[in-house]
């Protein structure tokens, strides 16, 4: 392990953090098709309501989708910014 240098570790390490961070966008695409799929069935049931239930569908999904935007953001900030690299000894 001597080859490896403290840059190139840290860069590595971003780089696995960074596709880790993206995992957080499974979570939000499966809820946000799941409560699509619910709200066309709630729809269904009662055309009536389709203006209340779209209303709620669309908030729960922009609450949802911080999840993912959080981890795209985190992911960004660990390949492009690198912080880690300023503080490198010597």
């Amino acid at each position: 392990m001597s080859n490896i240098t403290n840059e190139g570790l840290i860069l590595a390490c971003s780089a696995i953090g960074a596709g880790l961070a993206l995992i957080a966008g499974i979570g939000p695409g499966i809820g946000q098709g799941i409560a699509a799929g619910h709200a066309a069935a709630a729809v269904g049931r009662n055309p009536g309501a389709k203006s209340d239930i779209t209303s709620t569908m669309l908030l729960g999904q922009a609450v949802a989708e911080t999840t993912g935007l959080y981890g795209f953001a985190t992911a960004i900030i660990l390949i492009f910014v690198a912080p880690l690299l300023g503080k490198l000894p010597g």
